[in-house]
């Protein structure tokens, strides 16, 4: 699979939502990513369905809703409405997790799973047939801008050998810490998906930011 740059607007400047998506779309990005929080999975507060529909109506690239919140499955519903095209659930928020991920999929929306960084691949081994997308989450989720989790890249490669093995191609997807450092050694590793936020809208020009990030991991993709 191709790697995918996905703009995290958790590190936009809200007041210029619109334009600042535009920009990373015209850059080159694949994806939108859109950090959900409930001050409870994680201390933050965040956005909710309606942002996720305000993005619908500037954007045709697929919006990534990642759930970092203690009851998804309430929200489901909403959210798919809202139109996201992949709605993320932590591992470590959902009973049922099996459950979860049929209904995300019979809402018409991928489904994905992510895991922090202290839990192992293996819980996915059981729902791996309904997985479209797992999220490594290379910082312990709830605030932006910090370092990446070295050891991220072995669960990288460790969710890449549990799909392979199953038979199953799925997305690989990252969050956290991703920069021009390690962008090319996560998808040489198998990383498909590259969420970054503060290296992106943290920079000065977004939209080249974009493009190097792309550059990097299309590089460490030929290596794999």
């Amino acid at each position: 699979m191709s790697v995918r740059i996905a703009p995290s607007i958790l590190a936009a400047d809200f007041a210029r939502l619109g334009e600042q998506v535009a920009l990373v779309a015209g850059a080159g990005a694949g994806v939108i990513h859109v950090d959900v929080m409930d001050g409870h999975f994680v201390p933050n507060i965040t956005m909710g369905p309606l942002v996720v529909s305000a993005l619908s109506r500037v954007t045709t690239l697929p919006l990534d809703v990642h759930l970092m919140i203690s009851d998804p499955n309430q929200y489901l519903d909403a959210f798919a409405k809202a139109g996201a095209a992949t709605i993320t659930v932590h591992a470590e928020a959902t009973v049922h997790l099996h459950r979860t991920l049929a209904r995300i999929r019979q809402l018409g929306a991928r489904a994905g799973v992510a895991i922090n960084p202290g839990t192992p691949v293996e819980v996915l081994r059981e729902v791996v047939d309904l997985l479209d997308q797992v999220l490594v989450m290379s910082v312990n989720p709830g605030f932006g801008g910090q370092s990446f989790i070295p050891r991220s890249l072995d669960k990288v490669r460790a969710v890449r050998a549990l799909a392979a093995g199953a038979g199953h191609p799925i997305d690989i997807e990252v969050d956290g810490g991703v920069d021009l450092t390690n962008a090319g050694d996560l998808a040489q590793a198998g990383a498909t998906i590259l969420v970054a936020g503060v290296s992106i809208f943290g920079q000065p020009d977004p939209a080249a930011a974009t493009r190097a990030l792309q550059q990097a991991a299309d590089a460490g993709a030929a290596r794999a």
